[in-house]
């Protein structure tokens, strides 16, 4: 209870200080005070003890449609007023940043084989920020809609304008956050996400109030899809590169596509077929390290998170590019399957509250079609660039 609890204080003292009675201020303040009160999370099943507190929960973006998106936040380890707050969103299109980012990646929980089911990260994140993981678009993770149809008409675009009002009402919920320096983060399909959720801050906030403002001042991407051309070459490249491919393939690959170019030929699919054929006997996202041999392990039979007609368009035609990475602990995704469909890890996250018709998964089976993906973003991230925000594209080693 010792982190921002000031900041409890301070919005207790400022909801009773207005004279003449009850206002609309003084109720918002104590409508955030009890939302966060019920979103605040105590001990999770498997969790070792920490001093920094953690909030869980669902956040209305379309009332009429009932759709709500489920969010993590860990408040910084140390000097939580003080420090930036980071939004972070995994890719895909359809994959959970609570699976990936939060409890395999950069959150403060690891999950690990058996008993306890998580262990501290030293190299967590919320050392340096407040940490706030986000499951985008309704249908990933524990996100959802009541309105079937939604899932029909998903894309880059409602995916943007729906994170945004997100934000706009998560704010709402921690007031005490939104005088923060605020950032976004992503990796890999958060190449478009990022950017175009970036860009509808950007726009919103030259004719936004007060209350509605946000403090964005830059984003982050890693390992990032951003353009189809350069990203369909660089992973032909990477492969011969990497004695993954023979001479020959990627000498058919180079002669026969041409990845800007609509539709691709035969000859470039039939050559695409042998680039992919190595998928099958290597994984291609992790090329050193070991591969999960457990019997239950779901890590190379998982389904797509990559639904055809999203950009790399023509990648996206092919199975194997649909394997997703496992790594450095090649069945930690196994564990964190398990974990998130726990009947106690869901009633402690606040989670599944509607009691949602399917299995918790990293990447969703529910999203089947993808109805718009521009082929770059680096138009978006100019534009960004020239507005002056801090913009950081990075590419790590496999």
């Amino acid at each position: 209870m010792r982190l921002f609890s000031s900041s409890f204080l301070l919005l207790l003292l400022l909801a009773n200080s207005f004279p003449g009675g009850v206002d609309s201020r003084e109720l918002e303040f104590d409508e955030a005070v009890r939302q966060q009160e019920a979103d605040r999370v105590g001990l999770l099943p498997g969790q070792p003890a920490v001093s920094f507190r953690q909030f869980a929960g669902y956040v209305t973006v379309n009332e009429s449609h009932g759709r709500a998106l489920f969010y993590w936040f860990f408040e910084a380890t140390n000097d939580a007023e003080k420090k930036p707050l980071l939004l972070w969103l995994n890719g895909g299109p359809g994959c959970s940043s609570i699976g990936y980012g939060a409890a395999e990646e950069l959150g403060p929980f690891i999950m690990q084989k058996g008993v306890p089911e998580l262990r501290f990260n030293q190299h967590s994140w919320n050392k340096e920020a407040n940490l706030l993981f986000l499951e985008s678009p309704v249908g990933v993770g524990f996100s959802y809609t009541n309105t079937s149809s939604d899932l029909q008409a998903l894309g880059d675009k409602i995916t943007a304008e729906d994170s945004y009002i997100f934000l706009v009402n998560w704010f709402k919920r921690f007031p005490q956050f939104k005088s923060h320096d605020f950032y976004i983060a992503g990796e890999s399909y958060a190449g478009h996400y990022v950017p175009q959720l970036s860009e509808k801050i950007f726009d919103e906030n030259k004719k936004a109030s007060k209350d509605t403002c946000i403090n964005f001042k830059g984003f982050m991407i890693g390992n990032a899809l951003l353009d189809d051309d350069t990203d369909q070459t660089g992973m032909i490249d990477y492969a011969w590169d990497h004695a993954v491919i023979s001479d020959r393939v990627y000498h058919d690959v180079k002669k026969n596509c041409n990845f800007s170019v609509e539709p691709s030929t035969t000859a470039c699919d039939n050559a695409l077929k042998e680039y992919f054929a190595v998928y099958h006997i290597i994984d291609m996202y992790s090329l050193y390290a070991p591969v999960c041999v457990s019997q239950i392990s779901i890590t190379s039979t998982r389904k797509s998170s990559w639904i055809e007609g999203t950009a790399p368009k023509l990648f996206s035609k092919f199975n194997g590019w649909h394997q997703k990475p496992a790594g450095y602990d090649p069945c930690i995704s196994d564990y964190s399957e398990v974990y998130f469909n726990r009947p106690d890890v869901q009633e402690a996250l606040h989670a599944n509250v509607t009691k949602i018709g399917y299995n918790w998964t990293h990447c969703s089976d529910v999203i089947t079609k993808w109805n718009d993906a521009p082929q770059t973003m680096l138009p978006v991230i100019q534009k960004l660039i020239n507005g002056g925000l801090r913009i950081w594209v990075f590419r790590s080693n496999c």
